[in-house]
């Protein structure tokens, strides 16, 4: 949490002086939070005591008394429903169940649901463009179980058939041109993935959307077609060195940052309401640069709304383990144990709902944009990846490959592969994480840089030298044991490795870390490009072993040709982004220059020749990413206008001030936003959408952000950044927030 402070410090943005008198009054009530009359936001009573607002949350050794997994149709839930029908549970282990057992899926289901409250079903997907705005980031159609009888009474029915497959428009999320209004054709089509869940009354199957000619529609379909890939190369790579699996699967953990801050606070800020970021606003006289934020004791407040999320996925049988502080005021962090990827990522989807919808229980709201608030950090979204067999070996464990294996060379292969993957398709990753929101962070000294280098430490580095040098033996990393100097405390093992956190992609011991992630991404689209570039390098790798190299030389060959890609220095020296370009390593500064990579002709073979994507479904996705980019400066620009207009003008009109240089911030930023009208080409148009948001915006914001300095507090009419990061110092005795 240290690296970033001399960088931001020096790019504070303006303080306020003054301080302000309260305009917003506590939290509501938890039991009126959805149904209270606005006008009365500002005449409550004061709330009760703390501890009564947010109970503990329950604590006992039954988990089935907590309800722990209740929520997610697999083991022994599933079990008892199945049984029914002469089945159980285990049918899931074999996807061909949707082949053969749906009807009898489908009747526990619907069996599940009626004892449970449930009576509606959905195919939950993930559209694609869902990122930043749309909350929960994906789509679903709501349908009840039952009809009307003759008779008048509810007559249940749920068939396998509906189970397995839904209709939908296709043509209304954004596609690319894939769909049109007279070629809307859409459908949801189960994926055995992952496990059906319940919340609330509705069950959700997880599902992907095809379009009527087949193509995808979605972020989930190409991440199950590169899986498939990765699973037939790997495994063919693994049985040329003489190890036989039933196949190779990503396994992934993410960890979640977002900002709580207070909900009226939130409610006077229309920037914070429909952009998810603050366009306007002075900095706090105290930001982060005491670094007395991170990991330091959660905020009653915030705390209690965490107890809730948790509770709520642990219900859904998501493995939500750690909670804590992060280095910005107002700024948390939550992360489950690794999983396989595509039911990781459907479950960071529901989390993600989970703690927008709760927040606004406790009187707070939940801020996943990456950079919601200037001069302090962001939120990204660390995207911890390795690769699994399905008997269970973590194919980036050293110890454990060679022990399973027998073959010493086995891992320092797959390694130089992915090494090569990275250098090859450096311009895919940076593609993979590029957003308006990740472009304020990357290089930001907050985040990596937007520098496609991988970090592996000094002991692997060394090996891999020695391996291509034909001087290795067998991998062994070094632990090592320390000693604080205090007696009574026990000695204590570390890693080989030390961590780097300035590198985009370091490797971690049994695990790669993709930490150019942005808070607010769905990662299918990230994994499935991890997953198609190693594919590709393992494909190579066994085309020229099998056409009589040695796996030796090959990976030799490949070290040598991708070497420079390995950077184990600080990704924050200045030094470091002119050297990485003289060296070849890509750099891609602009989201919208990455955006724009994705469909060139290397990527379009890449997916091609594994059938992850086509061309019309490669270029859908560039044009969507584009148009979103896009949409999301629009509406910021036209946002901070009406901030000013109707909010900033009439409190300096009233605080006698001159609202000359806000007017002129007014027309700098209608200016660039027509021109960005005027242009018709989609790249083009995303290029002055960039220069507009991260130029002229943060000009114009200097202006506003001045006179925000300048105007007395009371006649001030937004949420000051004091009252919408600072919690711990903005209660009262009864634990309001004021």
């Amino acid at each position: 949490g240290l690296a970033f402070l001399p960088c931001l410090v020096t790019h504070r943005i303006p303080i306020r002086q003054s301080t302000r008198s309260p305009t917003v009054s506590s939290g509501p009530p938890l039991s009126s939070v959805q149904s209270e009359d606005p006008s009365l936001l500002l005449s409550r009573a004061p709330l009760p005591l703390l501890s009564t607002r947010f109970p503990r949350m329950q604590v006992s050794e039954n988990e089935e008394q907590l309800g722990y997994g209740s929520k997610r149709f697999i083991g022994a839930v599933a079990d008892k429903y199945l049984a029914k029908y002469g089945e159980s549970s285990k049918l899931f282990e074999d996807p061909s169940w949707t082949k053969t057992k749906a009807d009898i899926v489908a009747s526990a289901l619907l069996d599940w649901g009626r004892s449970s409250g449930a009576t509606v079903y959905t195919h939950w997907f993930q559209p694609l463009g869902a990122n930043g705005l749309r909350h929960g980031g994906t789509g679903q159609v709501h349908n009840h179980m039952f009809t009307f009888g003759k008779d008048g009474k509810p007559k249940w029915e749920f068939s396998g058939a509906e189970l397995l497959k839904g209709e939908t428009d296709g043509s209304s999320y954004p596609n690319g041109g894939l769909r049109a209004c007279h070629t809307a054709g859409g459908y949801t089509i189960l994926d055995p993935n992952s496990a059906i869940f319940m919340m609330d009354d509705t069950i959700f199957i997880p599902a992907c959307l095809i379009s009527w000619n087949g193509h995808a529609l979605d972020e989930k379909t190409p991440l199950l077609r590169a899986e498939e890939a990765l699973s037939t190369e790997c495994s063919r790579l693994l049985k040329i060195m003489g190890h036989t699996t039933a196949g190779v699967q990503q396994n992934i953990g993410l960890e979640q940052e977002f900002f709580l801050v207070p909900r009226e606070a939130y409610a006077t800020r229309a920037d914070l309401q429909l952009a998810g970021r603050t366009l306007l606003g002075c900095g706090a006289a105290r930001g982060q640069e005491m670094c007395d934020h991170y990991m330091g004791p959660l905020n009653q407040h915030a705390l209690a709304a965490i107890r809730e999320m948790q509770s709520e996925a642990f219900k859904l049988g998501i493995p939500l383990r750690t909670r804590h502080r992060e280095v910005a005021p107002g700024q948390y962090e939550m992360a489950p144990y690794f999983g396989h990827a595509p039911e990781q990522i459907d479950q960071n989807l529901v989390v993600m709902q989970i703690c927008e919808e709760v927040a606004g229980r406790y009187g707070l709201t939940c801020l996943f944009q990456e950079k919601p608030f200037a001069g302090i950090n962001g939120s990204g979204k660390h995207n911890n990846w390795s690769l699994g067999t399905k008997e269970g070996v973590n194919l980036l464990n050293a110890d454990q490959v060679t022990k399973v294996t027998g073959n010493k060379d086995v891992f320092p292969v797959l390694m130089a592969a992915i090494v090569a993957a990275v250098d090859k398709h450096g311009d895919l990753m940076r593609c993979s994480v590029a957003s308006p929101g990740n472009d304020f962070r990357l290089g930001a000294c907050e985040a990596p840089p937007a520098i496609m280098s991988t970090y592996i430490g000094g002991s692997l580095t060394q090996f891999l030298d020695d391996f291509r040098n034909g001087k290795a033996t067998e991998y062994k990393p070094v632990k090592k044991m320390l000693q604080t100097g205090v007696d009574i405390v026990a000695d204590f093992e570390v890693p080989a490795e030390d961590r780097n956190r300035t590198s985009p992609f370091p490797y971690g011991g049994h695990r790669f870390e993709f930490r150019a992630v942005g808070s607010t991404q769905n990662v299918s689209f990230v994994n499935t490009v991890l997953c198609a570039l190693t594919a590709e390098a393992f494909k190579e790798f066994s085309d020229k072993i099998e056409a009589g190299q040695s796996p030796q030389e090959v990976a030799k060959v490949a070290l040598n040709e991708h070497w420079k890609v390995i950077y184990n220095g600080d990704g924050y020296d200045p030094e470091w982004p002119a050297k990485a370009t003289k060296q070849g390593v890509c750099r891609i500064d602009s989201g919208v220059d990455a955006i724009n990579e994705m469909a060139n002709p290397k990527n379009l073979k890449l997916f091609e020749d594994l059938k992850i994507l086509n061309k019309k479904e490669l270029e859908a996705r560039r044009d969507v990413n584009l148009v979103h980019y896009v949409g999301m400066i629009e509406m910021e620009a036209l946002c901070m206008i009406d901030m000013i207009v109707q909010q900033i003008i009439p409190a300096l009109k009233e605080a006698q001030m001159s609202v000359e240089s806000v007017q002129k911030a007014v027309d700098m930023v209608q200016k660039g936003l027509a021109a960005m009208h005027l242009e018709n080409g989609l790249f083009e148009k995303a290029t002055l959408a960039r220069n507009l948001r991260l130029e002229t915006m943060i000009e114009a914001r200097v202006f506003v952000d001045n006179a925000e300095g300048e105007c007395p507090a009371h006649l001030w009419p937004l949420a000051t950044y004091k009252e919408l990061l600072f919690l711990d110092a903005n209660q009262d005795s009864n634990g309001n927030t004021v």
